[in-house]
């Protein structure tokens, strides 16, 4: 059965020093520890220890096969997005990050397929990254859940989604700068419970925008099974229902009605959380993904769904069928 994982990450072994070439800002700078790992280092300051795992694809193809899988959709760190930054330095970085992976698209393309990172910080630039990285056989970009603190529902962001439609370039949402980072970061509690809200944020300002429904042929896809919005679609619903003065002022179709619209991840890590996304959803609404090669990631890679009661219809959709749906994308290239 093939088996595709449409959610996870990669970074270039060799950074430039952002930091010293612009002069200003925290951009992320890899500091060798030995062969097989680095610190990623923002600004001045660690973040977080990775492997070669991050950077090397002969060990990810080694280590993905241990789980007998064979595609892998790539796509930036988030720490990467570089938002904050100013606009040409910003577009910089995005088209180094973008250049790595498609060159590794033209070494192995029947094992990584590219997801681009743009400057959503600048609409122009944005799009010209996203139609550059178009003709170059990227196939979707990955974009934050906000942009400095800014919804998606914001005016300034539609023409970068009118340009994903336009171009059929499928749009996976990550959730990062999470909101109320500073005041919950004991017990890891931004990646706990502020990545799941931080998605439903998305998904709510797309939703209650009409982007969505202005764009019905935009494939979006919300990371991490949806994060809080489809377990928490009543309380949304009813908000909807209740208070149409303050939440259906620019859309007025009830939320419910956008399940099945777009695609989810299925990394729930419980089969019954699973069950409940794919009766919400769909089979062929909800991709196989990982995070790999991150811990809170599912790195045995679906193990828990081969080993479920599901369907092998349904098993089959995950693991392939909904992702070479959301990214267009024919099967037969990849067997």
């Amino acid at each position: 059965m093939l088996k595709i994982d449409m959610h996870t990450h990669i970074i270039p072994k060799k950074l430039p020093d952002w930091t010293k070439k612009f002069g200003y800002g925290d951009f992320i700078f890899l500091e060798e520890k030995d062969d097989v790992s680095a610190d990623m280092m923002q600004g001045g300051q660690y973040f977080r220890t990775i492997k070669e795992n991050c950077w090397d694809e002969e060990v990810r193809i080694m280590e993905y096969a241990q789980h007998d899988t064979q595609v892998q959709v790539v796509c930036t760190i988030p720490v990467m997005f570089s938002y904050w930054a100013k606009p040409q330095h910003g577009l910089e970085v995005s088209q180094f990050l973008n250049d790595h992976i498609i060159d590794l698209m033209d070494r192995y393309p029947k094992n990584y397929i590219g997801l681009g990172t743009i400057p959503m910080q600048d609409t122009d630039l944005a799009i010209r990254e996203l139609e550059r990285i178009h003709k170059l056989g990227m196939v979707g970009i990955q974009i934050g859940s906000n942009i400095n603190n800014e919804n998606l529902s914001e005016d300034r962001f539609f023409p970068i989604f009118e340009a994903c439609e336009r171009l059929g370039m499928a749009v996976m949402i990550h959730p990062w700068q999470m909101m109320g980072f500073d005041d919950m970061r004991k017990y890891w509690l931004p990646w706990l419970v502020g990545m799941p809200a931080e998605t439903s944020r998305a998904a709510c300002s797309l939703i209650f925008s009409g982007t969505l429904e202005r764009l019905p042929n935009l494939r979006v896809c919300f990371s991490h099974a949806g994060g809080s919005f489809i377990p928490t679609i009543g309380r949304i619903e009813h908000g909807f229902n209740c208070r149409p003065d303050l939440v259906a002022v620019d859309n007025n179709v009830n939320p419910r009605n956008y399940l099945g619209k777009f695609w989810v991840d299925c990394i729930t890590h419980d089969i019954d959380m699973l069950k409940y996304i794919l009766k919400a959803q769909g089979s062929k609404r909800v991709c196989l993904g990982s995070d790999y090669p991150f811990p809170l990631g599912d790195l045995t890679i679906g193990e828990f769904i081969e080993e479920s009661d599901l369907s092998n219809t349904d098993i089959e959709n995950i693991f392939a069928n909904s992702t070479l749906e959301w990214l267009n994308l024919d099967k037969n290239n990849y067997i």
